[in-house]
């Protein structure tokens, strides 16, 4: 009999997956979800989430596949597991969660952040397909404060980065994002994704690989 026998996914309310994702993804933090699914163990507990939306940069929209697919890609924008699921939880609810997204979703992107440790091992296992590193981009942070919030939306108290750097003056301080591995999964009929994958402007890549795997 299979660790899951009996496990089910299904879609939840956005309040819901924020409210467990906050709680206990490590950046605790919500993120843009037009999507949101739950993983439910044999007893209907829910013990892992995970979650889609449109990805926060146009650049990246554009970038994957060209202008004329960029209104059929979302983003795998959080992830969470309970530490008490069997292995293969992780990449059962992925898979499924897939499964359940619009047809017209063809193309879904998601990152595995370096600093964090994390290689994207759930996504090689699940046959992404690897691009590389994402873009370098400029990140901005107030010195001596913590920030739980994207730095897309750090400074619109401030009416913007422009309205902050006034504010702020040289408490105001530049850097780069740090970059992440970025993986991508295609939808649809092998002559969509065939077609798909002649769009892609990004290189296809070997997986990236860690001591630990």
């Amino acid at each position: 009999m299979s660790a899951l026998e009996g496990w089910e996914v299904h879609a939840i309310p956005y309040g819901d997956a924020m409210s467990v994702i906050v709680k206990n993804h490590y950046l605790h933090r919500k993120a843009p979800a037009s999507y949101c699914f739950g993983l439910f163990d044999e007893w209907g507990s829910m013990v892992g989430v995970v979650t889609y939306g449109t990805p926060a940069s146009p650049s990246l929209l554009k970038g994957i596949a060209g202008e004329d697919e960029k209104d059929h890609i979302v983003e795998l924008t959080r992830l969470w597991i309970a530490d008490i699921t069997p292995k293969n939880a992780e990449s059962f609810l992925i898979g499924r969660s897939l499964k359940l997204l619009p047809e017209d979703v063809n193309i879904v992107v998601s990152f595995a952040e370096i600093q964090a440790g994390h290689v994207g091992t759930v996504y090689q296992a699940t046959n992404w397909i690897y691009t590389g590193l994402s873009d370098r981009h400029v990140e901005w942070s107030i010195e001596g404060e913590e920030s739980n919030k994207h730095g897309r939306h750090m400074f619109d108290e401030f009416g913007g980065i422009e309205g902050a750097k006034k504010a702020l003056g040289d408490r105001l301080v530049r850097g780069e994002r740090p970059r992440k591995h970025r993986y991508l999964m295609l939808r649809g009929s092998r002559r969509r994704k065939k077609e798909l994958l002649g769009k892609l402007r990004y290189e296809v890549q070997d997986y990236p690989k860690t001591i630990s795997g």
